[in-house]
């Protein structure tokens, strides 16, 4: 009993005092880069503060359809999410990946301010290549990723034509209530979302808008990705899908696909 109270504690005192400590538990960089194949792709980096984000641009063999803007979860680097970008490729889309700080060949540590603030600079420096700005852009959010694409999206809602949120968490509070449940009440009160999807997603009218998740999600709970589609303006779809956190690309690309060219005709 005496332990559990010291732990408890000790975690309250952590999430009032160490703010930019807590962003460690939801960040799990990976540098090891897996090899990128049967893709015709090019490497970038862009210059922030006194680090580096870099990311790579996956190109169709054809001309593009349209510009997908892919930002990954928490796990792994761009690399690790070769299923997912990779159906897109095939059928016609320029795929950008960008690893934020401490991810793959990106330097410095990720922090919820910073991934917002890159994203934007990420965002800003692609519409402006030769190569995308004559395409209409889609933002495709995957697990953690999914909160700064709802952040794009919302501020930057006249430049793009869609938004996917696949496997999304409904705010960084509640993705630590739920893998944390027994400090349900601390992590409410002090880790605070300095923003949330599930507040962005409002302020999107006219953006069509794709929701994925599974129902069987032990990742990300599907209630918090049906919150995000409850609370999106329109217009909106839902995709629900049997498997494991992010695993419709491997199942349903076909269907998937087929909504991103629907958002391209708006």
């Amino acid at each position: 009993m005496k332990t559990k109270l010291l732990f408890s504690v000790i975690f309250l005192l952590t999430v009032c005092f160490s703010k930019a400590q807590m962003d460690d538990n939801f960040y799990k960089p990976n540098k090891v880069f897996r090899p990128v194949e049967n893709v015709t792709y090019e490497d970038f980096s862009i210059p922030v503060q006194n680090d580096t984000i870099t990311g790579i641009i996956l190109k169709p063999k054809s001309k593009a359809k349209a510009t997908v803007l892919f930002f990954h979860g928490a796990g792994g680097n761009v690399s690790s999410y070769m299923f997912m970008t990779k159906p897109l490729v095939d059928k016609g889309f320029q795929v950008a990946m960008i690893d934020f700080r401490g991810y793959g060949k990106s330097t410095g540590k990720p922090t919820h301010l910073n991934v917002a603030a890159d994203g934007q600079i990420f965002f800003d420096e692609m519409i402006r290549r030769p190569e995308m700005k004559d395409t209409k852009i889609i933002l495709y959010g995957a697990s953690l990723g999914s909160q700064v694409a709802a952040h794009l999206a919302r501020t930057n809602k006249d430049k793009v034509a869609g938004l996917v949120m696949d496997g999304s968490l409904s705010s960084f509070t509640d993705i630590a209530m739920y893998y944390k449940p027994e400090y349900k009440e601390m992590i409410s009160r002090y880790v605070i979302s300095p923003y949330a999807a599930k507040e962005d997603l409002q302020d999107t009218e006219g953006l069509p808008k794709l929701f994925i998740h599974s129902k069987e999600d032990k990742d990300v709970p599907y209630e918090e990705g049906f919150e995000n589609y409850t609370k999106a303006s329109l217009p909106k779809d839902l995709f629900e899908y049997s498997g494991k956190h992010l695993e419709a690309m491997k199942t349903d690309s076909e269907k998937i696909i087929a909504s991103l060219e629907k958002m391209l005709m708006k």
